[in-house]
């Protein structure tokens, strides 16, 4: 990194603290602080909704996809705009209208404040370990570009400066300051990812045509489910990889042990989405600062058709480094990035990229890794104030009055939750190495534990007249212990175990196959019939 480089690091990272700042004088109560006041233009949203969905994952990740496998990934990108769609039209405007700052006040409403508060410590838990598992992304890219290395303590240096300054400048401008910084951070995204693209395709095209870069890709190597050790010999051939096209779009073949097939894709994946759309609150914040039912439906969908092409930038930044490093054996095997390519893109950028082109680079990785790290702070303070710090001192006889009390309340728990998401990153990184899922699958993948009992009862309150406290607690617990079963390391043994052989579930599927059962023990609650001698229920005021 040159001294230039750093100039522009360190100018991106003053002006997002600078924004943050401007915007700390405009929130007067936590209604603007964490909902805007409900006053956001549709544009505007639109974006900050794409920095959110497009995280480290897709800048770090999705080179990592592209490389060892294909871009059969980009179909999740349409399953992301039928689960969108679907949201948009049946569950957003129930959402929207809800009489509270987070939209758990809607499960408090419908079974009551425990209820409410279950569903909110569990989002948080949840978030602990998928923007965890984010942050954690991030770091591998800057872990290479100032230690030149993604060995462990690297890593945890890394984790600890990102989740600093994200911290520092969520805290101060609230959800204002954070969907302006956003949307100048997901164009960063896309200018940096286009950039990227071309650089590596005219470093290949310098040596090879256009006709040979194309053979190449169509003629490629994926890595081979189920394999123990993957890498290159000596001679340059592999080993524990087999042929493959690396840019085959569609898989149509029917398994459930393939995550990124038609049907997986697009039924599957697509299932998760509606669970993240409804439940997880770091997105749907986003849509609730909107100004109307309509803007807020319309930012959802336009989001997710913007998030479709980023992503296929990136998986193809991927497969032209494959082509690279196929035709370099000797880089390859210095490198070694045939046996562990999860910093390919991040090497790539620090040694093949111009000065003062590589600092645009790093800042476009900074923009990925801190839109969704940022959300995500904000997203578990919001939910964390209203549904349980102010409600729980109010009914202790000890309740936080007045705006500005309320406010300094609330970046306090900022930098709380700051806090527990570094630390939690930590864990997340020791959390993906057991695992032996790629950065994309393991980011998304963890997601599922949070969202699997929080969707059962979502369906349940928005679509029946079923459910009671002790079934939420119940299909709430039960989610989280689906999510576990379903997980490789207990799924494939308890399979061999029963069946004589090995069942490998594909992590899509473990959304909607939890969030059945979790539905299914919420609807065995019957609701509670009200009498004239029950309190009447605490007001959700914004």
């Amino acid at each position: 990194m040159s001294i230039l480089d750093w100039i522009i690091i360190i100018i991106f990272l003053g002006v997002l603290i600078t924004i943050g700042f401007m915007f700390s004088k405009k929130n007067k109560d936590i209604k603007d602080y964490f909902l805007a006041g409900k006053s956001m233009p549709t544009w505007l949203v639109v974006l900050a909704a794409t920095g959110t969905s497009v995280s480290a994952g897709t800048f770090v990740g999705s080179p990592e996809l592209g490389f060892n496998t294909n871009i059969t990934y980009i179909m999740s990108s349409v399953g992301s705009i039928i689960g969108g769609t679907i949201v948009a039209a049946f569950i957003l405007p129930k959402l929207y209208n809800t009489k509270s700052i987070t939209i758990y006040g809607y499960i408090g409403d419908r079974f009551g404040e425990t209820s409410k508060r279950a569903t909110s410590v569990i989002f948080i838990l949840g978030q602990l370990l998928t923007s965890g598992s984010r942050l954690f992304i991030a770091s591998i890219a800057v872990s290479v570009i100032i230690f030149g290395s993604i060995q462990f303590d690297f890593l945890i240096y890394s984790i600890i400066i990102l989740g600093i300054v994200s911290t520092v400048y969520t805290m101060a401008g609230g959800i204002k300051g954070l969907l302006y910084i956003d949307a100048v951070q997901i164009m960063l995204v896309i200018g940096t990812g286009i950039a990227a693209l071309l650089i590596v395709f005219f470093t290949l095209h310098g040596s090879m045509s256009f006709a040979d870069i194309l053979d190449g890709l169509r003629h490629g190597m994926v890595k081979a489910p189920g394999q123990a050790a993957y890498g290159m010999n000596p001679d340059g051939s592999l080993y524990g990889w087999i042929p493959g096209s690396k840019i085959r779009l569609v898989d149509p073949r029917f398994r459930f042990d393939v995550p990124y097939n038609l049907v997986g894709a697009l039924v599957a994946y697509a299932f998760f989405r509606v669970a993240m759309f409804s439940t997880d609150y770091e997105f749907v914040q986003r849509q609730l600062t909107c100004k109307s039912v309509k803007s807020a439906s319309m930012s959802l969908i336009w989001s997710q058709f913007l998030t479709l092409p980023i992503v296929l930038v990136f998986l193809l930044i991927g497969g032209l480094l494959f082509v690279r490093y196929i035709n370099d054996p000797g880089a390859a095997i210095a490198d070694g990035v045939f046996t562990d390519a999860r910093d390919i893109f991040p090497q790539f950028i620090c040694h093949h990229i111009p000065i003062g082109v590589r600092g645009l680079m790093v800042v476009g990785l900074l923009a990925a890794a801190l839109s969704s790290f940022n959300s995500a702070i904000n997203a578990m303070a919001s939910s964390f104030v209203s549904d349980l710090y102010l409600p729980i001192r109010q009914s202790r006889g000890k309740a936080v009055s007045g705006d500005a009390n309320q406010m300094a309340a609330s970046k306090k728990m900022v930098l709380l939750m700051g806090f527990l998401l570094t630390m939690f990153s930590i864990v997340t990184v020791v959390m993906q190495q057991k695992s032996g899922l790629n950065l994309v699958d393991f980011a998304t993948g963890v997601m599922c534990f949070s969202y699997a009992g929080m969707m059962g009862v979502f369906m349940t309150a928005l679509f029946t007249k079923r459910g009671s406290q002790k079934s939420v607690i119940a299909a709430l617990v039960t989610g989280l212990i689906v999510v576990l079963l379903l997980q490789p390391f207990i799924f494939a043994p308890m399979t061999r175990a029963i069946f004589g052989h090995e069942v490998f579930l594909a992590w899509p599927w473990w959304c909607p196959i939890s969030v059945a059962i979790s539905f299914a023990v919420c609807l065995l609650g019957r609701p509670k019939t009200p009498t004239s001698l029950d309190p009447a229920p605490a007001p959700q005021s914004l």
